[in-house]
């Protein structure tokens, strides 16, 4: 009960983490839901879509309001990103087998196997916001170009990515956007929301046929209401707070998480 109280409680961080810096939601949802909540962690895949879906989506409103969204990307890159989670999520995840291998005394599950390749994007995630990048630092207004075939395979990545382990993939959205259309960081933040909201809510509905029945719709819905929440308070924050300051105190956790659940996942 203690543990449940504890993960209500940091849902609002994931919608505060999504309202600052464009990322990092599912990367927070799914160790909350799997360690805190005691969800199936395959279930808990599909969880994270609908939670990571909604907040994104109303954050993503909220940032067109702001003037904060290239429309034009969310079909660019949004397209074949959301192509990818359908065939992943529909074709690739069930054909991977309940057990993948076993060696001695180790039994390598498939619910194993998507933790452990969850805490890989982690860590790789939190180089990736550690790393210094002065031109996630350029705010002045540029004219947007698209590297087409760039973004295309890009959003083929990310797409497959958010299938197997339910992760929105805003932390390889937003460098995308940055650096292959010369968006600048804050219209790039805002695009993303958008980007993740809509593959993360396709993702979660070709779940529905799999999963209904066995859906904790109580827990999903009060657990979405507390992320919503939270990306207000990250984005009203996000005016206030230095992003590079904070991308790097956020690098750090995550590092901190994907270690963990490396570890426990598999020594432990």
């Amino acid at each position: 009960m203690e543990t449940e109280i504890l993960g209500y409680a940091l849902a609002t961080l994931i919608g505060i983490s999504l309202g600052l810096v464009g990322s990092g939601g599912s990367i927070l949802t799914l160790p909350i839901l799997v360690y805190l909540m005691g969800v199936e962690p395959i279930l808990a895949t599909a969880y994270s879509l609908f939670i990571v879906g909604v907040t994104s989506l109303v954050g993503g409103i909220k940032n067109a309001f702001l003037k904060r969204v290239d429309f034009k990307s969310v079909f660019v890159f949004g397209l074949p990103s959301v192509l990818a989670v359908y065939f992943s999520r529909a074709f690739l995840l069930p054909m991977i087998p309940d057990v993948i291998f076993r060696m001695d005394s180790l039994v390598f599950t498939k619910s194993m196997g998507l933790m452990v390749l969850f805490a890989v994007v982690m860590i790789l995630a939190s180089v990736s916001m550690l790393r210094p990048k002065k031109k996630y630092q350029q705010e002045e207004e540029t004219e947007i170009r698209y590297k087409y075939l760039m973004i295309l395979l890009e959003g083929i990545a990310v797409g497959v990515l958010t299938g197997l382990v339910g992760a929105g993939g805003g932390f390889l959205v937003i460098p995308a956007l940055v650096l292959l259309a010369k968006m600048p960081i804050k219209l790039a933040v805002g695009t993303s929301l958008f980007i993740i909201a809509i593959k993360s809510m396709l993702g979660f509905i070709g779940d529905l046929q799999n999963y209904f029945k066995i859906i904790d719709w109580e827990l999903l819905i009060i657990f979405s209401i507390l992320s919503v929440l939270g990306i207000f308070v990250g984005i009203f924050l996000s005016r206030k707070i230095d992003g590079a300051r904070l991308k790097s105190i956020f690098g750090w956790f995550v590092l901190v998480m994907g270690v963990y659940i490396f570890v426990k996942e598999l020594f432990l």
